[in-house]
């Protein structure tokens, strides 16, 4: 890595990584607790599954063991790691779980720090810690991992949330570059005004510390979500934002070897595809197995395809999360 100019430098990604909890949700076992079916679920969302954290599942345990296999993958001296951004809206420590992730990697070197951006958190995680490369400082690799424990902060007699969220972990090793960047380019938009279309709000508790001075009693109420608005935004600005990408890149859809999005909805899913005349064998998805698992559905689903050589060296990739904030964002980049 020496003799990098790190005035014009770019990102090669390196390796990739993914942990699930051994519980198995189905949709069968979900129409026990609620007033629901397998066919309804199926044929709305497209899960059929989801993997829920047991008392040994959290998200620095998750975080460590995605990171790890993407470690492995990458080949790389743990000692040599810089960077390790963790994307999470629910982290096992409110500081930050990324510190613990690194402590357990034993990666001395790396600072470490959280990003929330629900479930466009890796892209934005994906984007900041590339920054951090390409702009040089000494950064030269990086781990960023998307791991959330949804299953912590459902209300679970809600059926038109309990269905959709699950838990999980996925990571993606980045390492600094003279010679190309393979990080192509990239967009990301926000808007708070919608925000309310999808959250995980506190909920305080009133006490008295003494005579007359109050505090509130941290805690969060179960996420809320009104999922028909949800839907409306997905399918109108996904696609937007990934054809004016694809357009400043001087890139046609036809140039996609692989479209991946956020796993959410199936339909949300074909619907962007078929925006973007991107046919349906380009479009990853595993989210009939896994459900919505926020930041790690997009690490999730690269690592398994991977690992089932589907994608290879030098595939382009359109990719898009999106979700609370609102926010969204989209990159194109070409792995390997």
């Amino acid at each position: 890595m020496e003799g990098i100019n790190f005035n014009q430098i770019g990102v090669s990604f390196k390796g990739s990584g993914s942990y699930v909890p051994d519980q198995i949700l189905t949709n069968s076992k979900i129409s026990q607790k609620v007033d629901t079916s397998n066919e309804w679920i199926k044929s709305r969302t497209g899960i059929s599954e989801r993997r829920i954290s047991s008392l040994g599942d959290n998200v620095t345990e998750m975080g460590y063991k995605a990171a790890l296999t993407a470690i492995e993958m990458a080949n790389w001296d743990i000692k040599t790691i810089d960077l390790i951004v963790l994307a999470t809206s629910t982290p096992n420590d409110l500081f930050g779980s990324a510190p613990s992730i690194q402590a357990k990697l034993g990666a001395a070197n790396a600072v470490a720090f959280d990003l929330t951006a629900a479930c466009s958190g890796f892209l934005f995680a994906l984007i900041s810690a590339s920054q951090f490369l390409k702009g040089g400082g000494g950064f030269k690799r990086a781990i960023v991992i998307g791991a959330d424990q949804l299953s912590s902060f459902v209300d679970w007699n809600d059926r038109g949330s309990c269905i959709l969220f699950g838990d999980g972990a996925g990571a993606l090793a980045i390492e600094a570059t003279n010679e190309f960047d393979n990080l192509i380019g990239f967009d990301m938009r926000t808007d708070g005004e919608r925000g309310s279309f999808l959250n995980l709000p506190s909920k305080n508790t009133k006490g008295s510390i003494i005579d007359n001075i109050d505090f509130l009693s941290g805690a969060f109420s179960p996420i809320q979500m009104n999922g028909q608005e949800v839907y409306k935004f997905a399918v109108r600005e996904v696609p937007i934002i990934l054809e004016k990408l694809l357009k400043k890149m001087n890139y046609t859809s036809d140039k996609v070897d692989w479209l991946v999005l956020h796993q959410a909805n199936q339909r949300i899913l074909d619907s962007v595809g078929e925006r973007l005349k991107i046919p349906g064998e380009k479009i990853l998805s595993n989210l009939e197995k896994y459900g919505n698992t926020s930041a790690a559905t997009i690490p999730l689903v690269i690592d398994e395809a991977i690992r089932n050589n589907r994608i290879k060296q030098n595939d382009i990739i359109a990719t898009s999360g999106f979700g609370a904030g609102l926010s969204w964002g989209a990159a194109l980049i070409k792995w390997g």
